[in-house]
């Protein structure tokens, strides 16, 4: 029997890990079994760490690049072998905000497991907020994540001023094709009834050759820093990306690293899962503030940073410093 397949879509920091966490963890039917599809842009993957929250999650990684562009051929690896291994009810695809999602669905429909996805809806999320700013404006691949949408969905509404959410709403009821549906929420709070509306093939994007004007992706291996932490610097889609990784017995003083984290987030994304004590901390940072819950992960401490304007070296510098003594848990 085909899998039932979303794919959600929407820009950087927009909330869609947060609303696939929250479909794992409150609308998963009981006994299913569900596997996510990752694609972030840098190389240190933590979406695996946030969305791991229990045995019947199944969470692969393609991190460095666009599902779309240079990392095709692995999508298609990596969908056929999730099916093949892991016989999940239901697979959700992520790509990165910054990729274009028209090649993903290509893949799915025509890709060497097109028999075996049943295609639902495509869900985007948007900041009611950003919509009509300069800041996405000027992005093709986000118009196309919009125009692909069978499932368009106003996110962090909470956060929006009433006019912002009027007027985005009103200018999505007359988009053509009509979307299936046109939402509101907030903190991710997806109804899991969407995630079964359908997904009409008929859609094209407004700019198909967008992402080939794009670079996919360029990567480095982790480079060890100091002893228990390794480095990893990226460019790709217009963005840089740098991450961390901390050896598992690396213990940070909580309050001294979200105040940290704080103060240096970056114009675009945070990310981050961190051992503080007893506890291990999820922790996410946009323009919005920080925000931070405790999570499943025991494997080891981990942060990537997107965004043009990080200052990479203060913030590695700032990092350490948040590192609790040895033998002090």
């Amino acid at each position: 029997m085909a899998v039932p397949c979303n794919v959600i879509t929407g820009a950087l920091g927009v909330g869609k890990s947060t609303a696939i966490r929250y479909l794992l963890q409150h609308h998963r039917p009981r006994g299913e079994r569900w596997a996510v599809l990752v694609n972030e842009l840098g190389a240190i993957p933590v979406d695996h760490a946030a969305l791991s929250v229990d045995d019947n999650v199944v969470v692969a990684d393609l991190p460095g690049g666009c599902l779309c562009c240079t990392l095709g051929a692995p999508f298609d690896q990596t969908v056929e072998r999730l099916l093949r291994q892991e016989r999940p009810d239901r697979l959700l695809i992520e790509p990165t905000g910054l990729g274009h999602p028209a090649r993903v669905l290509e893949t799915l429909r025509e890709g060497r497991s097109a028999k075996a996805v049943d295609l639902k809806a495509t869900i985007t999320l948007v900041d009611p907020r950003q919509w009509r700013s300069g800041e996405l404006a000027d992005h093709p691949a986000w118009w196309d994540q919009i125009e692909l949408a069978d499932v368009l969905i106003a996110n962090k509404a909470d956060l929006a001023p009433s006019g912002d959410l009027a007027a985005f709403m009103g200018w999505a009821a007359d988009l053509f094709p009509p979307k299936s549906r046109v939402e509101i929420t907030r903190d991710g709070q997806l109804n899991p009834s969407w995630l079964d509306e359908p997904c009409d093939s008929g859609r094209s994007p407004l700019f198909p050759d967008a992402h080939e004007s794009t670079d996919g992706g360029q990567l480095r291996e982790p480079e060890p820093v100091t002893e228990g932490v390794w480095r990893a610097c990226g460019r790709g889609l217009g963005q840089r990306s740098v991450g961390w990784v901390f050896a598992a017995a690396t213990v940070f003083d909580r309050q001294r690293l979200l105040h940290t984290l704080g103060e240096l987030r970056p114009a675009q994304r945070l990310k981050g899962v961190f051992r503080t004590g007893r506890d291990w901390l999820l922790v996410n940072a946009d323009r919005d503030g920080i925000r931070a819950e405790t999570c499943t992960w025991r494997a080891d401490s981990r942060l990537e940073v997107i965004g043009n304007n990080a200052d990479a070296e203060a913030l590695e510098a700032a990092l350490l410093a948040c590192r609790r003594e040895k033998g002090r848990v």
